[in-house]
């Protein structure tokens, strides 16, 4: 697997200013796949005074060519597919099917978005007697998870271009490889030195460092809400913007007219899907009381068919999680449901029979799970599906609301317009009405502390503009 012992900082691959690194760890086996630079708060200033050097030119740089390198970056992308694939299921876990239908083609799909709004988004505008330029934040300073490693560096540096910012990118330690191959593709796409930098390193020295480093405009984050309030307190005291996508709990809620079996089967397999380390993942099944029985035989028979595997086997569906940590915590979520009272219905805390190599976790169903539990409050990030009875919509409604996150839900119901009634009363960034397909031009993000901002679409390149006011 190709990758580089350097950082790449204004338009090339230079050496870091220390000598430590950072292990990459094939979570599959346990082994060392590479290390790259651990960079220090000297690195993130070097890269910094590039990204600043480089923003006056590309800031007055016509819309139409920012919107041609960003054309040629999707290119890049999707010439690279099958390599980003590869990368993304060597780092982080994921089967390869998965990868290659998800983790590689919608941020394809994202770096096209942006290169036809960079085209088309009204830069300027008339109000009244008034012009109002929509201007550059100026320099931004990304810090993405590793769980969708490329679509979060894409949905980030993207819109940053299009609106005419540079970026400094300091991506999750856990998969720092495709993010190298991002920058050989920004490289690649004709980008000007300077515009798009990448610094590797650990999040409490490399990304603090670009957090409250002065000459960072604002600073786009996505992660956990813990690390989200440090990263806003830190632009807080500088009184810089900040964009945070952090946490979830996101509740599916299956109304008395919905298809339950359905509803209860794509409410697995979004779970199941890339090991539930998703921040939107329904992982509460809310469920009408006097159905709970059958949706828990429904739920038991759709996570029977998740058997953790190899993800290189084509027949996988489940993969390892990330990291001994990932799976050590979620591992103690389900202790803790255990002792809480919860009943296991199937999975349990146990390493999967013939998988104790590689950080596996058993896909784990929850029955007699109440809304103040540990495990229905708090984000657990592995296939963990709690399912909770309601006795009308009104008590569904506060139990869905009923936790401190607001990133995403579901709603089932026979008739759409009862769904989207139901939806409205939801303290929630985004709504699935009966399935609905992920829309990569729709605002992502969230209410309550799932964060602040939006990404994606025109609502993501507004995060980095700024108005000017002319006053004629």
């Amino acid at each position: 697997m190709k990758q580089h012992d350097a950082m790449y900082i204004d338009g090339s691959w230079r050496p870091a200013a220390g000598p430590d690194t950072i292990e990459v760890v094939n979570p599959a086996d346990e082994r060392v796949i590479a290390t790259v630079p651990a960079g220090t708060a000297q690195d993130v200033d070097t890269v910094v005074r590039a990204a600043r050097a480089a923003l006056p030119g590309w800031a007055r740089t016509a819309p139409a060519e920012r919107a041609a390198r960003l054309t040629a970056l999707r290119d890049q992308l999707a010439g690279r597919a099958q390599e980003i694939a590869e990368t993304i299921t060597a780092e982080l876990g994921a089967p390869l099917a998965f990868s290659k239908a998800v983790q590689a083609a919608v941020p394809v799909m994202v770096a096209g978005s942006y290169a036809e709004l960079a085209a088309t988004y009204a830069f300027e505008e008339k109000i009244g007697t008034s012009t109002v330029l929509h201007e550059p934040a100026g320099v931004v300073g990304a810090i993405t998870p590793w769980n969708y490693p490329l679509h979060q560096i894409v949905a980030k540096v993207a819109p940053a271009l299009a609106a005419g910012c540079t970026v400094v990118l300091k991506p999750a330690e856990n998969t720092p490889l495709v993010a190298q191959l991002f920058a050989e593709c920004v490289d690649a796409a004709g980008v000007p030195a300077g515009v798009f930098n990448l610094v590797t390193g650990r999040g409490p020295v490399a990304g603090q460092a670009l957090a409250e480093h002065p000459d960072v405009d604002l600073v786009s984050f996505t992660g956990s809400t813990a690390v989200g309030k440090k990263v806003g307190a830190l632009a807080g005291a500088a009184v810089k913007r900040c964009a945070l996508e952090l946490g979830g709990k996101s509740a599916n809620v299956v109304l008395p007219s919905a298809d339950l079996g359905k509803a209860v089967g794509v409410n697995i397999a979004n779970v199941m899907a890339n090991s539930g380390q998703t921040c939107s993942a329904w992982t509460r099944l809310l469920v009408p009381a006097d159905r709970y029985d059958e949706a828990l035989e429904l739920a038991a028979a759709a996570i029977a068919k998740y058997v953790p595997g190899d993800p290189l086997d084509g027949t996988s569906r489940l993969g390892p999680v990330v990291s001994a940590t990932q799976r050590d915590r979620v591992r103690g979520y389900i202790e803790r449901g255990i002792e809480e009272g919860a009943r296991v219905v199937a999975g349990g805390p146990e390493a999967p029979e013939g998988r104790e190599r590689g950080y596996y976790v058993r896909p784990t169903l929850f029955a007699d799970v109440t809304p103040g539990m540990t495990i229905a409050q708090e984000e657990i990030f592995g296939p963990v599906v709690a399912v909770l009875p309601y006795a009308d919509e009104d008590e569904a409604v506060r139990i869905a609301n009923g936790t401190v996150y607001g990133l995403a839900g579901a709603v089932w119901a026979g008739d759409e317009d009862e769904a989207v009634a139901f939806a409205r009363r939801l303290d929630t960034g985004q709504v699935d009405i009966n399935g609905g397909r992920f829309n990569p031009l729709a605002p992502f993000g969230g209410y309550k502390q799932s964060g602040i901002g939006r990404e994606l679409g025109p609502h993501g390149l507004s995060e980095y503009l700024q108005t000017k006011s002319l006053q004629l």
